[in-house]
């Protein structure tokens, strides 16, 4: 298979519409979900609501993520790689990933392993913020090359 950066970036494109639809499929079946998970993992049935908030309130910044990730990928299926627009896009996943970080810190209260996902969502926002750097970087770099004769 001749892998090349035309699909590389389809695959990116459909896991993050793979993504979309496991959040929504979640969306939907939360209250069920947390149910069970409870159940399962022989907690007290009144923090199902802790958990429903929890997830609930991770899945709105879980969408704006996607959303922006959609948008950055189609600026780059464009060409249009090193832009504001795409510098802009990097800066709401990360706060994205920041909310996403606090929420899960707060929710350790009731359930300590929300610490884990909290160091994870955290640390995955300092790795978007060097990224979303790097772009910075390169649309000043290509502002002052196009000025460049």
């Amino acid at each position: 298979m001749n892998w090349n950066k035309d699909k590389s970036l389809l695959l990116t494109r459909i896991c993050t519409a793979l993504f979309a639809v496991l959040l929504l499929a979640l969306d939907l079946g939360c209250c069920w979900a947390m149910r069970w998970f409870v159940k399962l993992r022989g907690l007290d049935g009144s923090s199902v609501r802790c958990f429903v908030a929890t997830v609930y309130a991770c899945s709105i910044f879980a969408w704006l993520l996607l959303w922006r990730l959609w948008m950055l990928l189609g600026n780059i299926r464009r060409g249009e790689v090193f832009t504001a627009d795409n510098v802009s896009c990097l800066r709401a996943v990360s706060w994205c990933c920041a909310g996403a970080a606090a929420i899960c810190l707060v929710s350790a209260l009731y359930y300590p392993s929300f610490l884990m996902v909290a160091a994870a969502a955290g640390f995955m926002c300092l790795i978007v913020r060097v990224v979303k750097n790097v772009f910075q970087q390169a649309v000043a770099m290509k502002s002052e090359l196009d000025l460049t004769i």
